[in-house]
């Protein structure tokens, strides 16, 4: 569900025609939906009422500042996984209370950024990581609160590429570890146990792995709190899907029916960190025909947008809707969306129904709200995109488009050589 609809064969974002856009901003852009992303958030949290979670939106699916400073606004908190999310949070506008650290190798100076700011907890995925936590505590004299993220060994049904909980993945500790780590954890003064955290995957569209990795993350919590009465909380993550192609992704309701009865049963204070869920369809990735061309029988529509600016398709294969902004005429054929960068591995979508298309022509690409934008990068010395926010009958740019010049910055043709 979103608000990019067509009206009279044009494609609007919310109140304003997507082309209104494109001829104030240029292309490729990247334009948000302020209705669509707090609509998500609130159809999310209005599932999961009974439980009163505490969400914490996943940075790493759209950092945008503007986009953070809605969420915080409407009570988000905020899943981060390196010191600059922390400072791009805070520089929104966002709770340091409210930030729940992630992420497999987290540095010295992060852990101590992270603590002078005074984060919620830390989620811990090793023995080694708890105790560079546990120094840098004891060295600053402060206590860190943890949490231990557990994989629960589920198959979640989805992309090997975004698959988290199964036990040859480099996240979390296997529930015996885990346990171990419990123990461990006992008398220490400068760690406290809060909470235990389990994150099997992204765009999950069948429930049954998710019942089984909270049943199984429950299961360990109650025999933890035995040994650690401070533990209080459980993050069953996030991962809900989207709908990429049509009805692809189970309504939230799917999610909640199976999973409140056990966390009310439970007793505990429930975290979870979604990303993809709230922002992945808030988003359309607007770029331009440069031309047509066919090599053989095969037809390309050649685009400015291109794999630097939206690699999912490229890395992995991912699926995105691709339509005209307009309402050209004549005929479908089937072809390939390509940019124009030098790789054969450069495109948006393949054999895709579209009418013929002119040099100037506008087409969207649906669902580029989440691991987009901050997928970017400036291969072939390209500028990243420009991006919108769309509030009603009136937008906005939150995010300028980089200059040949900015890309520079910090380079030098001369070396400032240091002696050895």
């Amino acid at each position: 569900m979103d608000d990019f609809v067509r009206r009279d064969g044009r494609l609007f974002a919310e109140d304003v025609p997507v082309e209104t856009i494109a001829q104030a901003v240029g292309t490729p852009a990247y334009v948000y939906s302020k209705r669509t992303l707090l609509g998500h958030f609130r159809r999310l949290r209005d599932a999961f009422a009974a439980v009163s979670p505490k969400i914490r939106y996943a940075v790493k699916a759209n950092g945008n500042l503007a986009l953070l400073r809605l969420l915080a606004d409407e009570g988000a908190g905020f899943d981060v996984v390196s010191r600059g999310e922390i400072h791009r949070v805070l520089k929104a506008g966002g709770l340091a209370n409210s930030i729940d650290f992630a992420g497999v190798g987290k540095k010295r100076d992060e852990i101590e950024y992270a603590l002078e700011v005074g984060i919620d907890m830390f989620n811990v995925e090793s023995e080694a990581e708890l105790e560079l936590i546990e120094q840098v505590a004891r060295d600053t004299n402060q206590v860190a609160r943890v949490a231990l993220r557990v994989n629960p060994d589920v198959d979640p049904k989805t992309h090997k590429y975004i698959s988290t909980g199964q036990k040859e993945s480099k996240f979390g500790l296997d529930i015996d570890r885990a346990q171990r780590m419990a123990g461990w954890l006992q008398g220490r003064d400068a760690v406290r146990l809060t909470g235990l955290h389990a994150h099997i995957g992204s765009q999950i569209t069948q429930v049954q792995p998710y019942v089984d990795a909270v049943t199984k993350l429950l299961a360990l919590a109650k025999r933890v709190r035995e040994l650690h009465p401070t533990l209080t909380s459980v993050n069953i993550g996030g991962g809900f899907g989207i709908h990429y192609r049509e009805n692809e992704a189970q309504d939230l309701t799917a999610f909640s029916d199976a999973l409140v009865p056990m966390l009310q049963e439970s007793g505990f204070e429930v975290h979870m960190e979604p990303g993809r869920v709230l922002v992945g369809n808030a988003g359309l990735l607007v770029t331009k025909v440069i031309f047509e061309k066919r090599s053989g029988d095969k037809r390309f529509v050649i685009c400015d947008a291109a794999m630097n600016d939206l690699i999912r398709p490229s890395l992995y294969g991912a699926f995105h809707r691709v339509e005209p902004v307009g309402n050209p005429p004549g005929d479908s054929s089937l072809a390939d969306i390509v940019g124009p960068v030098c790789e054969s591995g450069d495109f948006l979508a393949k054999d895709r129904e579209l009418p013929p298309l002119a040099p100037g022509d506008l087409l969207a690409v649906r669902s580029a709200g989440a691991y987009a934008f901050v997928m970017a990068s400036n291969y072939n010395a390209r500028p990243r995109p420009v991006e919108v926010l769309v509030d009603g009958d009136r937008f906005g740019i939150v995010r300028a488009r980089e200059t040949e010049e900015e890309l520079m910055r910090g380079e030098s043709a001369q070396a400032q050589w240091c002696d050895a």
